[in-house]
């Protein structure tokens, strides 16, 4: 989606232009309007709980817009408003998401309502593309934390994991340890070392100390019910296993996808990039997941981590949450399936490749 000088290429070359946007449809739809939006607004930063506005939307707490682009008045907001603003000259956008997970968005874009004054390129809805957690060689050894869930009741556990970077400060994860503790659930838990500098989530970091990290005793008092893993977990089995009973996530938009494929619901704690905007469509449009309170301070209570555990695993609202994610997981299988709409949209794709002519 960065790429976006690539278009003068392709006008040279007189090729159409695509771009391949891996989020969801509903931050492509802001995205893309945000260049018309934002000059009228303060920096995102300054606004709070302000509920901003977009064409077609659900309004959005500024506080919940990306990282990126929350100081008006910086060099990345400017080079994402150049980004956002270019992307509408593409002949079209191949988006990760199906259609029935994102109706309100899909339809603003039909609608040419986030692109003010010209066309909104087509929308091809082709996903979910995620791994499907099955092994990828023969040989491959199978993780130790899959056979633990084995040993374990069907969707009892709680499975956290915040991506293949995201990490939280030593404070955070003594309140997530003591909220696990307190909630008596099972658990499997995969930490990461807290990052150096909170705002480079990027940097390379060590194996985790957990005896330093955790509270003392912890590993010892929840040994009969709990995992805890260093740095990584093969997330997409270990959402697919029938042990799984809710996510606690980054809401990166891969690992949403994953577990609406595996019908688990999750519980949100968003950290960077666009996470918490795909927070506020997965719990207040999609209904398949609950927020943490406090994410946007970066710290969350243990008491929130209980509560929240809690509701999913063993109220009602949990109940709710995973019909709607059975009922998710079955139309994005049959999305991807012979005739699905996402194979019908990316036959459409090709065929529009083979007539388009130069992207202007």
């Amino acid at each position: 989606m960065f790429c976006v000088d690539a278009l003068d290429v392709a006008a040279e070359l007189a090729l159409p232009a695509y771009f391949f946007f891996a989020s969801a449809a509903s931050d492509f739809a802001i995205f893309l309007n945000m260049p018309y939006l934002y000059p009228g607004l303060p920096s995102f930063k300054d606004m709070g709980d302000t509920l901003v506005h977009s064409p077609g939307m659900r309004p959005v707490r500024a506080v919940d817009m990306p990282l990126s682009v929350q100081d008006k008045e910086s060099d990345m907001t400017k080079t994402r408003m150049y980004q956002f603003k270019r992307i509408a000259e593409g002949r079209g956008v191949l988006v990760n998401s199906f259609d029935w997970l994102e109706p309100t968005a899909l339809k603003a874009l039909a609608d040419g309502v986030c692109v003010p004054g010209r066309p909104t390129p087509r929308v091809f809805c082709i996903g979910p593309l995620v791994n499907d957690g099955k092994k990828s060689g023969d040989g491959e050894t199978r993780h130790e934390c899959l056979a633990w869930l084995d040993a374990q009741p069907e969707r009892s556990v709680v499975f956290l994991c915040f991506g293949s970077i995201g990490a939280v400060s030593a404070a955070q994860l003594r309140e997530i340890a003591y909220g696990l503790e307190s909630s008596g659930h099972r658990f499997l838990w995969v930490v990461r070392s807290p990052p150096a500098d909170p705002a480079d989530v990027f940097q390379p970091r060590l194996e985790p100390d957990l005896d330093a990290l955790l509270p003392e005793g912890f590993m010892e008092r929840t040994r009969d019910r709990g995992m805890v893993l260093k740095m990584w977990a093969p997330q997409a089995e270990v959402l697919r296993h029938a042990a799984t009973g809710a996510f606690v996530t980054h809401c990166g938009w891969n690992s949403a996808l994953e577990a609406i494929m595996a019908g688990v619901p999750m519980i949100c704690y968003p950290m960077y990039a666009e996470q918490a905007l795909n927070k506020v469509f997965m719990v207040e449009e999609m209904k398949i997941a609950v927020p943490l309170e406090g994410y946007e301070k970066r710290m969350v209570k243990a008491e929130e981590i209980e509560a929240k555990l809690r509701l999913v695993m063993e109220t009602g609202e949990g109940r709710k949450l995973r019909e709607t994610l059975a009922a998710a997981r079955k139309m994005a299988s049959d999305a991807i399936s012979n005739g699905g709409s996402s194979e019908v949209a990316f036959a459409e794709f090709l065929r529009d490749l083979e007539n388009g002519g130069c992207n202007n």
